[in-house]
């Protein structure tokens, strides 16, 4: 082909450069699109609308560049899996995406995400963020692969109105999963039409079912998922069986929604969108930020949830020491390995968590703050009623073992809840399925072990 062109030497040197010219323009204006992928589905609209912001922001600070926003409508699973499916290739996958933490290992296992520690050492702010957010998106091989948007706490919401209609004291603060159990049976039995308890079980709500769910109740035993100390996934343990036996008896019992419900994709936003503010719901398993959904550029503005609801922590099985439990996620902003332009997707990122955005994200977003001067903010500090509640859960909180097995551990736990759930298999039978699961996604029998 280029034989047919070039007819003397200096034609070709100005083919050539004319050619280099217009690659460089192509390139260059490619280049300078940030795509950032993130999720927006059901009540949890603030991080779009803020992303729109910070748009503007980004582009007005930095000419010629563009940011193209892909929110991904999906529930949680079909996130991660979309998500997953943009990475693939390097013609659709994002510079920038909202990324859980938990999956942070898989991603750079799966060679999806660019470690950022030579940007954030240039990035005054990064001195702000706490040591535990520091390490949220660090990854096996310590290096850091995104910059924490805040965490959270669980814990049990309650209606006092209804808790008062049914003859239950209050305030309310259990002592163990049988005060939980007599409290539902007692709403049950004087409250028709009213769903006593919610607890996320089975594959429909994902990593929900395995976190808000069937954590809080195994990390409140004396087993846990993961030893730390021999590097393994446990399996088998006390705790496991009794965790499925509780999904058991509040299923079989009707203390909580049914299968059916549980299941759907979208349970979650009707918890917080038609359940709570309807007072059809008595006590919820959940999470510090579902009052987001309640403010007022919220997807559901209810001005009394504070007066209409309360707190109380989640207690150990059996009130062992400290009597009470939680778990702590959280997302981060992840620059993709295949950005073009990594140090503007950087950028992006940074001008999404710089300390006003991140105080706007924070407050609306009811996520507990990472970043100091952010936490010691009067607006933030003002913010929300159960903001000193759920903060000080930090302090025994729990967090998921976060390496590339863990999603298929995730799931695996999700069928064991369904499989009780529904009434398909007993505990003991679905610990069993779970165990032979898990030492496939180990990767054999030295991956796990058993407890006592």
């Amino acid at each position: 082909m280029r034989s047919r062109i070039i007819i003397a030497a200096l034609s070709a040197l100005v083919v050539t450069a004319a050619t280099a010219g217009c690659g460089s323009s192509g390139d260059d204006a490619k280049s300078k699109t940030i795509t950032i992928a993130y999720q927006k589905f059901g009540a949890f609209i603030q991080l779009d609308q803020q992303l729109k912001d910070v748009k503007k922001q980004y582009e007005a600070a930095h000419p010629g560049y563009t940011v193209n926003l892909q929110p991904i409508e999906a529930s949680e699973n079909d996130y991660y899996t979309k998500l997953s499916l943009m990475n693939r290739s390097p013609k659709s996958a994002p510079d920038v995406m909202y990324e859980d933490t938990f999956l942070v290992n898989t991603d750079i296992q799966a060679g999806f995400l660019a470690p950022i520690d030579d940007y954030l050492k240039d990035w005054p702010d990064w001195s702000q963020f706490t040591d535990a957010a520091k390490s949220a998106a660090k990854a096996q091989d310590g290096k850091t692969y995104g910059v924490p948007m805040g965490t959270d706490t669980r814990a049990l919401w309650y209606n006092p109105s209804l808790f008062k209609k049914a003859g239950i004291p209050t305030p309310w603060q259990p002592t163990s999963w049988n005060d939980i159990l007599t409290a539902a049976r007692t709403i049950k039995a004087k409250l028709p039409g009213v769903t006593p308890f919610n607890i996320y079980s089975g594959k429909g709500v994902g990593e929900a079912a395995t976190m808000q769910g069937f954590e809080m109740l195994l990390y409140g035993t004396k087993n846990t998922l993961y030893d730390d100390a021999s590097k393994k996934w446990v399996v088998g343990s006390p705790g496991f069986n009794d965790s499925l036996n509780f999904v058991k008896t509040v299923f079989d019992e009707k203390l909580a929604p049914t299968p059916q419900n549980a299941l759907d994709p979208n349970w979650a936003t009707r918890v917080t969108t038609e359940l709570l503010p309807q007072n059809k719901l008595a006590i919820d398993l959940d999470g510090s930020w579902i009052n987001q959904t309640w403010v007022p550029t919220g997807q559901k503005p209810w001005p009394e949830w504070s007066k209409v609801l309360a707190t109380a922590a989640m207690p150990t099985q059996n009130g062992e020491a400290p009597g009470k439990i939680s778990m702590s996620g959280g997302w981060v902003l992840s620059v993709g390995s295949h950005a073009k332009d990594k140090k503007a997707a950087f950028d992006l990122v940074t001008t999404m968590l710089n300390r006003e955005n991140t105080l706007k994200y924070d407050i609306g977003a009811s996520q507990i703050a990472e970043r100091n001067d952010v936490a010691n903010d009067p607006a933030y500090l003002n913010s929300n009623p159960t903001l000193k509640f759920f903060t000080d859960l930090v302090q025994i909180t729990k967090f998921r073992p976060a390496y590339p097995v863990y999603p298929q551990i995730s799931d695996a736990v999700q069928v064991a809840m369904e499989s009780v759930m529904t009434g398909q298999a007993q505990p003991d039978a679905a610990a069993k399925t779970f165990a032979d699961q898990a030492r496939t996604a180990a990767g054999g029998d030295d991956k796990v072990m058993t407890a006592q």
